[in-house]
């Protein structure tokens, strides 16, 4: 309320768990804008390389899964070229575990900055899943001009309809990305071991879900299993789009965005939550 040309804020604790709070967000969209600014270029002040680690991380990570995976344990990659599948796959996963990992250590590490000044504390994991799409644009285009380079070398690749999606999929796992970084946020402000174990996990994700082999090469009976992890459809329906292998299930993709909204919703009700009372307890 305003007395005169005085502006006070009431801060008081949300009515509802589920309050996303986007008129607040939207009203420190300024102070988003400096931190996706801050963290795009505090990340690489001091490197020699800069902003190309964007591209050198995905393209080594890609080498080595080529190397391993392609080469010597001759995993199937559905008819397409091993580097393409297997940069497909990392290109997205970096975001995604990039996005994950930053939100995760959200109240743990900006808790000096959260006992001084008041601001939506989702600012700041929106943030990092706004400067992590920088990065993911970067690699998209060096990805982009690897499968330019095999199409013109003559590589079969069935570029099809399903590519018009990859917007909603990118909104798809940046959303999950968050939902499942703000529930490890909250809860590593109580149990600190999930900060240690959280690095592991992440590893341990990424060979449950479809990066370094097609769902194709799955007995028949799994598959059904492998599709219900939500990143799962989000990967296999990229590599449709834009390569042309893969598995398309529109169902299937479907529950994975039902799941990511219903871990958003849980997401958003824990930080409610502990945002009230973390300072006393971190």
């Amino acid at each position: 309320m305003s007395h005169g040309s005085e502006h006070i804020t009431i801060i008081e604790p949300p009515k509802s768990l589920l309050n996303l709070k986007l008129g607040e967000l939207w009203e420190y969209r300024d102070l988003i804008y400096l931190l996706v600014r801050r963290d795009f270029v505090a990340q690489y002040k001091q490197t020699i390389l800069g902003p190309a680690w964007h591209v050198i991380q995905p393209l080594f990570t890609t080498l080595i899964f080529t190397l391993v995976f392609g080469t010597i344990a001759k995993i199937p990659t559905d008819g397409i070229p091993p580097f393409l599948f297997y940069m497909a796959g990392t290109t997205l996963w970096a975001y995604f575990s990039g996005v994950l990992t930053a939100t995760a250590n959200t109240f743990v590490g900006n808790a000096a900055i959260f006992g001084k000044v008041y601001f939506p504390r989702l600012v700041m994991p929106v943030s990092n899943l706004i400067s992590k799409l920088i990065g993911l644009a970067i690699q998209m285009v060096f990805f982009l001009a690897f499968l330019g380079w095999y199409a013109l070398r003559g590589t079969p690749i069935e570029i099809n309809l399903t590519l018009l999606l990859v917007p909603l999929l990118i909104l798809m796992m940046a959303i999950y990305s968050l939902a499942l970084g703000i529930i490890i946020s909250a809860l590593t402000t109580r149990y600190r071991d999930l900060a240690v174990v959280l690095t592991f996990g992440v590893q341990l994700y990424m060979y449950l879900t479809p990066i370094v082999y097609p769902v194709s090469t799955l007995p028949e009976k799994w598959r059904s299993w492998a599709m219900a992890n939500p990143m799962a459809p989000i990967i296999e329906t990229f590599r449709h789009g834009i390569l042309g292998a893969g598995a398309f299930d529109p169902s299937a993709l479907a529950i994975s965005g039902l799941t990511i909204f219903a871990t958003l919703m849980l997401g958003v009700a824990l930080f409610n939550r502990v945002e009230r009372t973390f300072m006393d307890t971190i």
